[in-house]
């Protein structure tokens, strides 16, 4: 995977660096897997905004993801990795041996025409899904599941992984993606290797419009706005706006909102870094 920086021979282009798509092979999605993606331009069922910042956009179909890989002993041929309009991590398109295809998250170095399986009796090669309690210690993961059967929820974006660190009993100790440490039952599925499209986060976008296309709009910053709508608002010419907030005055910057009640705090070793 690699990126590119474009000539400056337009404002929007000066600093704008592209992805090279070198690992994408087509760009015709498999139709028996597409479906319809409506936008709520951050409106409810009234017609009443309830998201500010979203609307307008491409018009996106959206693609049908196996997150629960399910499919066990059955092997797959990946025929195809593809871009995905609607989320950052690229797809791969399998072809089962019993003919069914199904699109999953691509890992990195996941390669056309490699051999990829799920089930419990699977060996810990990159793409291949298999439950926790048979992955060896130390090994990259990623597409997680939090409860057996629920399909993958943890580590699902570009360059994202997750890494196995111990086992005791029932439960696995993972180091996640944000720097906790998790315990996570071992019947749980997660895939080996890390999601690929890792250079996602050195891509610049140029201008404005881009933003635009991919349905979102301009936002206000808090200390421009008058004291009735934010906070932070108010004051003469260019005042800071005071500690940093939410519009319903919850703090910024460290202030922890988690409840000290939540059932899941006692599979929580160690908190993210701040």
């Amino acid at each position: 995977m690699s990126v590119r920086k474009l000539k400056p021979i337009t404002p929007g282009q000066r600093f704008r660096v592209v992805n090279g798509f070198d690992a994408i092979t087509t760009d015709k999605p498999e139709k028996s897997l597409l479906a319809p993606n409506k936008r709520s331009g951050g409106r409810n069922s009234q017609g009443k905004m309830t998201m500010r910042y979203i609307g307008g956009g491409h018009k996106k179909k959206y693609r049908i993801i196996d997150f629960k890989r399910d499919k066990a002993g059955v092997p797959a041929t990946v025929a195809t990795i593809e871009y995905d309009p609607n989320r950052t991590a690229f797809i791969a398109l399998l072809n089962y041996q019993d003919g069914e295809k199904r699109y999953v998250i691509a890992q990195n170095g996941l390669q056309v025409g490699q051999n990829i399986v799920s089930g419990e009796q699977t060996t810990p090669e990159i793409g291949n899904a298999m439950v926790l309690a048979n992955v060896p210690l130390g090994t990259i993961i990623s597409c997680i599941e939090l409860r057996p059967g629920q399909g993958a929820v943890l580590a699902r974006s570009a360059g994202a992984f997750a890494q196995l660190m111990a086992r005791d009993g029932k439960y696995a100790t993972v180091k996640l993606p944000s720097g906790e440490t998790r315990l996570i039952l071992v019947t749980c599925m997660a895939t080996i290797g890390a999601v690929s499209n890792s250079d996602h986060q050195l891509l610049v976008s140029g201008k404005a419009g881009r933003s635009r296309w991919l349905g979102r709009r301009p936002r206000t910053r808090p200390v421009v706005m008058n004291p009735v709508d934010h906070p932070m608002g108010g004051g003469e010419g260019k005042s800071s706006g005071g500690h940093p907030r939410s519009r319903n005055g919850i703090p910024a910057k460290g202030f922890r909102t988690r409840s000290k009640t939540k059932q899941s705090n006692k599979y929580i070793i160690e908190r993210r870094k701040k």
